[in-house]
């Protein structure tokens, strides 16, 4: 060969693949998450006035809880933008690890936690601290979705060796849960870990003892401990002790009653000026009924039941196994908090300590949540094109093709 053709081609620049590039997030599924963000916050800012005003905790300055859930907020977005732009499919070759430190975080909390009335479920210094549960609910999801996505369907169907291993690390983070007396992650737990695991393929069959086991540890943990055991017989019948052990219940009720259709307005609650216990947390819905009445209920769950429908498609849709189960397990995690949440404040279930998503005050659970929430935008990016036309994208292609 001719020394200049050597040369020409040593010098011809060598083209490599061009890099994919991720397409446009799930614009329904942002606009919704948005919405009931701002919602939750103009929620806690009502509800937690007179809270933040007249207790010494907060030094009588009324925004101060408000304050800082918008602080929160804040960093929950930032986590949600930089999740957004992380590929999901790099949480594959981390899921076991993260899942294992979340465990020996929640083992950690007994003994060096941080108080909080009267539970201990808290790692942190003074005000700064995180709920290692909220931590596990997501690495227990990232974990199941890695392990149905390698396992053939069948592996789970087989009780030896595919669907009993998956029950005893169910029961493994529900132990960590019991240790921190902490019957409603426990119960949240069990849950979601049984959907993820009914949803790649185990038989029901298989699940039926477990849910009676299940059914019987909750009724012995009941029985065993004083404190939850008052608050069943007061769910039975709240109003036999308005006082003490039916108080918050009762209050809700009172909350929820005297909204009627339409509500008192936005603000006009009266059960939240120290009435109804954390009317700014676990029972911020009930706030919500007695000031936006039952329409404004309504929307809410509306939302929340938008949410989930979005988020189901967008696992539906999502590019790979590890994706389909990631992002189920995010929004089936966020549907049973409401569920539970709105239970417990109607009394149609037990009082337990269930945040409302979006809505609850609290900080280190709404950047996680808001962080989970990127993780299903960034499945939504990198479903292929033609599986990711969204009804928004057609409506705007629709009206540009009627203007030209």
């Amino acid at each position: 060969m001719p020394k200049a053709t050597k040369r020409k081609i040593a010098e011809t620049p060598v083209k490599t693949a061009p890099r994919t590039k991720m397409g446009a997030f799930d614009f329904e599924f942002f606009i919704i998450t948005m919405v009931l963000l701002a919602f939750g916050l103009v929620m806690v800012f009502s509800a937690s006035m007179p809270t933040a005003l007249y207790t010494k905790t907060y030094g009588g300055d009324k925004y101060a809880i408000f304050r800082n859930q918008l602080l929160w907020a804040a960093l929950g977005l930032v986590a949600m933008y930089l999740m957004s732009r992380f590929d999901y499919r790099k949480i594959k070759g981390m899921t076991n690890f993260a899942f294992l430190v979340s465990l020996g975080l929640m083992f950690l909390v007994p003994f060096i936690g941080v108080s909080r009335n009267g539970a201990t479920r808290w790692l942190g210094v003074g005000s700064l601290t995180i709920q290692p549960s909220e931590i596990l609910k997501l690495t227990l999801i990232a974990f199941f979705a890695k392990r149905l996505s390698e396992d053939d369907k069948d592996l789970i169907q087989d009780f030896r060796k595919g669907f009993l291993p998956s029950m005893i690390w169910i029961g493994i983070c529900c132990g960590t849960c019991v240790l921190q007396s902490h019957l409603s992650a426990t119960v949240m737990m069990a849950a979601l870990g049984g959907v993820m695991i009914l949803a790649g393929g185990a038989k029901i069959k298989h699940m039926l003892p477990f849910l009676g086991v299940a059914a019987a540890g909750v009724a012995i943990l009941i029985k065993y401990e004083p404190y939850r055991m008052a608050r069943f017989t007061a769910f039975l019948n709240p109003f036999a002790d308005t006082q003490d052990t039916g108080y918050q219940i009762v209050q809700s009720l009172y909350a929820i009653g005297s909204g009627g259709l339409f509500g008192l307005g936005l603000g006009q609650s009266r059960q939240k000026f120290l009435y109804l216990p954390e009317a700014y947390n676990d029972y911020i819905f009930s706030v919500i009924c007695e000031e936006l009445g039952l329409v404004g209920a309504l929307v809410v769950l509306a939302l929340f039941a938008l949410f989930v429908y979005r988020g189901l498609k967008i696992a539906f849709r999502a590019p790979d196994k590890f994706g389909m189960f990631l992002a189920f397990g995010i929004v089936i995690m966020v549907g049973l908090q409401v569920v539970i949440n709105v239970g417990v404040d109607t009394s149609s279930l037990p009082s337990t300590g269930m945040q409302l998503p979006f809505f609850s005050a609290g900080g280190s659970s709404l950047v996680f949540l808001l962080a989970a929430v990127g993780v299903v935008l960034n499945i939504s990016r990198q479903t292929p094109k033609e599986k990711n036309k969204t009804a928004f994208a057609r409506f705007i292609r629709k009206g540009q093709e009627d203007e030209e």
